[in-house]
């Protein structure tokens, strides 16, 4: 039996040196960011959850409609669906309001915190520019043009 000894090319830059490149990569490109609407955004057009994306320095959402690289391109197939991240925050301590009928606000973060606890979805719909609760009343606030 022959020798099962690993060989290895020699590396062409130490480890640390290749990962001080890649943040640097990372650090200008896309900054760490938490997607705060993960798993709680939906399409309006195929209800599919929204993929978190990062487009033009900002932190959004689009729905491909289940289309993929993978898959041929279907001329009849509906426009992809994208919102950026910062036009639904703004607007759901309006939703909050909406929701539970008091007469304060809190800020995003705290309103995004309640539709959590209380498992609600949102629905995006992008021809009308609308965010829908997924409630049984369906509450629902415009976005913005």
């Amino acid at each position: 039996m022959g020798d099962l000894r690993e060989t290895r090319t020699p590396a062409l830059v130490s480890e640390a040196d290749f990962v001080a490149a890649q943040n640097i990569r990372v650090g200008k490109s896309a900054p760490e960011h938490r997607y705060q609407l993960a798993g709680i955004l939906r399409c309006g057009r195929c209800r599919r959850r929204m993929e978190s994306c990062w487009s033009n320095g900002h932190a959004a959402y689009r729905c491909r409609h289940g289309h993929t690289s993978a898959t041929p391109r279907n001329a009849n197939r509906m426009p992809n669906a994208y919102v950026r991240e910062d036009a639904i925050l703004a607007h759901l301590p309006a939703l909050h309001l909406v929701l539970t009928g008091e007469d304060t606000a809190p800020d995003p973060a705290g309103a995004l915190a309640r539709l959590r606890t209380d498992g609600i979805e949102l629905i995006y719909d992008q021809t009308n520019r609308t965010v829908t609760a997924g409630t049984e009343k369906k509450e629902r606030i415009a976005i913005g043009r």
